[in-house]
């Protein structure tokens, strides 16, 4: 048999909330599959409800393509001279009927010029589809980011409601006792209540974000979340493998836009030839003859220079969004690699140095407790420093990993779970 001293005895009430808290993580609710990240983010850009409406506009696309390989359509004339005037033309004998067939042909490129510039307006619509399915990414991290966090949130919730209890339960013996006051007690008391709210409120957070999360997806809270996930922070300092965004995708999509457009406007300069044939009837002696022609127009005055100038103008601009949005990709990767690394630091010197050093006050002041050299309100100021700090902690972390999701976004790291547009159709 095991024999407790008296200081041993005092202390038990410690050590089984200790064991209560162990048992609140260990007994977490099993859901029916874990949730990874690449899991989540997968889900919700195959979920993207503006998919269908990409898939539309792309159709509509395909079909703007089809339409500017049309050649222009011929034309059906037909003429009457010489009837109903004056003298001997007074009636319709003398009259001349010509019925001629008219065809435009195109010069200087304008049918490729056309086409080339409807397949640069479908590739910039793939692109803009897939920027709002990396939106819908971005979120759906955000949120996976929080729901852990809440998960945690929820542990430490946990953890002070078992110390408030175990606190509860001491005080409650030292009141019968007569060895403190009544208030004391009610205080206790007081302590369980507030934190019991409080382990509430962060279960329903952490619910409510998990659902927030799957209704990216449509699906439902039936899923796990690993809260230790946020412990590491050995990504702080490494310098990203960079990936073409669909940030980036949509500006050089812009820029084939205009350099198409270039191509198009420029064709506009040539002049297109009508030839025509055709054939006369003369209604005087009922003969017949053929007729031909055709007519160029003269590029005197509009040559659509101003187009093309402009057409060139919004190709530099495009050239230059393109640089201006790579450089302030690589500024920006920078910053946050050196938030990152302040961030991780912070994390450690807390674990290293500000959380041993309060456990030990904890530890110190419920030996003391037990002793009768403290009042309850010490024990519970010691245990509430220990949990800010752990709760400081906590915050930092999501912090990191919040700040680590934009940097990923940045350096486009999970473009990969988008789905290819071209073949979604």
């Amino acid at each position: 048999m095991i024999s407790l001293s008296s200081r041993g005895k005092r202390a038990l009430p410690f050590a089984m909330a200790s064991a209560a808290v162990a048992s609140l993580v260990i007994a977490a609710p099993v859901w029916a599959e874990p949730l990874s990240l690449v899991t989540a983010l997968t889900r919700a850009a195959q979920a993207d409800p503006a998919a269908q409406a990409t898939q539309q506009r792309l159709a509509a696309a395909s079909a703007n393509i089809r339409q500017a390989s049309v050649r222009p359509n011929p034309s059906l004339g037909l003429e009457v001279e010489n009837a109903l005037g004056s003298g001997p033309y007074g009636g319709i004998d003398r009259a001349e009927t010509t019925l001629s067939y008219q065809q435009s042909y195109e010069r200087g490129g304008k049918r490729t010029a056309r086409i080339g510039a409807a397949q640069a307006q479908r590739d910039l619509i793939a692109a803009q589809g897939r920027l709002r399915t990396w939106n819908v990414v971005w979120d759906a991290h955000r949120l996976w980011i929080e729901a852990m966090a809440a998960e945690a949130e929820a542990v430490l919730a946990a953890d002070r409601l078992s110390l408030a209890k175990a606190a509860q339960a001491e005080i409650g013996r030292r009141v019968a006792a007569a060895r403190d006051p009544l208030f004391a007690g009610s205080l206790a008391d007081s302590d369980v209540a507030s934190s019991r709210i409080a382990l509430d409120q962060a279960t329903a957070k952490a619910r409510q974000l998990r659902l927030e999360l799957a209704s990216l997806w449509n699906g439902g809270a039936d899923f796990d979340l690993d809260p230790a996930w946020l412990n590491d922070v050995s990504a702080a300092g490494a310098t990203p493998a960079l990936i073409e965004t669909p940030d980036v995708e949509v500006l050089r999509a812009q820029q084939r836009v205009a350099a198409a457009e270039i191509k198009v406007e420029t064709s506009r300069r040539t002049q297109d030839p009508t030839l025509q044939a055709g054939i006369r009837h003369f209604k005087a002696d009922d003969a017949f003859a053929f007729v031909i022609g055709g007519t160029l127009p003269l590029g005197r005055y509009n040559t659509n220079q101003g187009a093309v100038a402009r057409s060139q103008a919004e190709a530099m601009a495009a050239a230059t969004d393109i640089e201006a949005a790579e450089r302030i990709r690589s500024r920006e990767i920078a910053a946050s690699t050196l938030r990152l690394v302040n961030a991780a630091e912070e994390v450690r010197r807390i674990e290293a140095e500000v959380i041993p050093q309060a456990e030990r006050a904890v530890t110190q002041v419920r030996e003391g407790f037990a002793r009768g050299g403290f009042t309850y309100r010490d024990v519970m100021g010691a245990q509430d420093s220990l949990l800010k700090v752990r709760a400081r902690r906590l915050e930092i972390l999501k912090q990191f990993h919040l700040e680590q999701a934009r940097r990923e976004r940045l350096s486009g790291k999970w473009a990969a779970v988008l789905p290819d547009m071209e073949t979604a159709q």
